[in-house]
């Protein structure tokens, strides 16, 4: 599967997305969206709400913001046509994005006032709730991830093509005394960065072989007979600079 990371440009001067509930940025707007996700996403009450809920629901008001941003940035790239980079990778280790991506906004303070308002004294309850996206080993995923972030800040468009990895590395525990690897489901409780996007979906090859053959000219030809075939889904990630 691919992973598609798509850098944000900012808002254009007349941007057209200007709804609060959507894009605000107080406290109050947060406490709106989070309130609007935990609802109509996740299907959750409000009084019902648990710290992964409140993961989830803060995550999807944070992406909102986002796609705002990255909607505006797609139409400031259409209206100046302009190269756009495209950065290759087998990782981009991107890290925990809540955080991150409230960083990048500088609505940390709205959104643990915001949290609060559920009972939450500490942001970090709900960070802490994210799991590692498991897109990445070392050195060269957080290398990639970091380009990605520079060029977003800098507003050069640009998007990264990577792997969308169902499993990371590994998970370490301790058993009986002993270091023991097990699998990393980074998935398992639900990835809200992510929008999928199955109508681009295409056939990927696997293995196999090459044959020649000579085409209707008589040139020599060699073409590839893949093994297998898996069905690649695109998933976008839009990515914030500071």
């Amino acid at each position: 599967m691919t992973s598609t990371l798509a850098n944000v440009m900012g808002l254009p001067e007349a941007g057209a997305y200007t709804d609060p509930q959507r894009n605000g940025l107080t406290a109050q707007d947060l406490l709106d969206g989070l309130i609007e996700h935990l609802l109509y996403s996740l299907g959750r009450r409000v009084q019902k709400a648990d710290r992964h809920d409140l993961y989830m629901a803060l995550s999807y008001a944070v992406r909102d913001r986002l796609m705002t941003r990255y909607l505006a940035g797609t139409e400031a790239i259409d209206a100046h046509p302009r190269r756009i980079v495209a950065y290759l990778s087998a990782e981009f280790l991107i890290g925990p994005q809540l955080g991150n991506n409230l960083l990048m906004l500088g609505i940390q303070q709205e959104a643990a006032e915001a949290l609060r308002q559920f009972g939450i004294d500490d942001i970090e309850e709900i960070l802490d709730v994210e799991e590692e996206p498991g897109l990445g080993n070392g050195g060269l995923g957080r290398l990639a991830a970091c380009f990605l972030e520079s060029l977003a800040t800098l507003e050069v468009p640009a998007t990264g093509y990577g792997i969308r990895y169902e499993f990371g590395i590994f998970d370490q525990i301790i058993r009986d005394g002993r270091q023991v690897e097990i699998t990393d489901k980074w998935l398992k409780g639900g990835w809200p960065w992510e929008i999928v996007q199955p109508g681009k979906s295409c056939v990927v090859g696997f293995g196999g072989r090459t044959e020649s053959y000579r085409d209707q000219n008589g040139a020599y030809r060699v073409r590839w007979i893949p093994a297998e075939h898996a069905i690649g889904v695109p998933h976008d990630v839009p990515v914030l600079g500071y």
